[in-house]
């Protein structure tokens, strides 16, 4: 990737092209199945009553407002140490606004080891702070997935793992209790597992897309490079993928 690639990733991320499920393991592919389900099952439990998971994200906040956090203080999981959070601050692709997922410094395998960069210009979070953004999720506006991305770290104010870390990281993320909403926190979980080839897909993308940056503007600091926001995204449907796994399974 040279500089003319990195550049035009800054203002439209590269979208990848999708997993082939062909090239999945069968029990792979029958845990992707058992998570698609659940993930189904979420969603229309609420759709059935005429909810849906942005809504369920949003109850009880007041006024929606770009850039704030739902719901204030975030969710988080003081077992497992998942974390997530949604918000809007662009209409890329069609989206209402997504989820970040993270997993925070108390559910990380022993041996994840954040990155060492002489450049930084902004702290990292340290020690019993450290946490990985793990995947985007972009939401329409009926409440639905439409896609995953990976980002920048100024976007996320994450501290920075390589990409093996981040995706030894992907089964320990899991929201186990019941607020804001139990649907929702069932469904986000079971997202990163159904979509897990799409995430990994991202991470790996991203340090390719971050290293050829730093090796364009080889003087400034690649993570707080406004210039650089989104490194991938892969549009995604559920009942799609749940086909084409289903149809190599069969």
């Amino acid at each position: 990737m040279n500089s003319t690639d990195s550049a035009a990733i800054s203002r439209t991320p590269a979208i990848l092209t999708p997993p082939d499920p062909a090239r999945l393991p069968a029990g792979v592919i029958e845990q992707m199945l058992i998570a698609g389900d659940e993930v189904n099952t979420c969603i229309r439990a609420l759709e059935r009553v005429g909810l849906n998971l942005v809504g369920e994200v949003l109850k009880g906040q007041g006024e929606f407002i770009e850039l704030e956090h739902y719901p204030k203080d975030d969710v988080f999981d003081d077992e497992t140490h998942g974390q997530y959070y949604y918000h809007a601050h662009r209409a890329d692709h069609g989206e209402h606004g997504h989820f970040h997922t993270f997993l925070r410094a108390g559910g990380m395998p022993g041996d994840a080891r954040p990155l060492d960069y002489p450049l930084a210009s902004a702290p990292w979070p340290r020690g019993d702070e450290a946490i990985a953004h793990l995947a985007g999720i972009s939401m329409d506006a009926w409440g639905r997935p439409i896609g995953l991305f990976a980002a920048n770290r100024w976007v996320t104010g994450e501290t920075w793992y390589p990409a093996d870390n981040v995706i030894e990281m992907l089964p320990r993320f899991a929201i186990g209790h019941a607020w804001p909403s139990w649907p929702l926190n069932r469904w986000i979980s079971a997202m990163l597992r159904l979509f897990r080839p799409h995430v990994e897909a991202l991470i790996l993308h991203r340090d390719v897309v971050i290293n050829a940056w730093q090796q364009a503007h080889p003087q400034r600091d690649v993570f707080e490079d406004r210039e650089l926001e989104l490194t991938g995204y892969l549009p995604v449907s559920v009942d799609d993928w749940m086909a084409e796994l289903r149809q190599v399974a069969s």
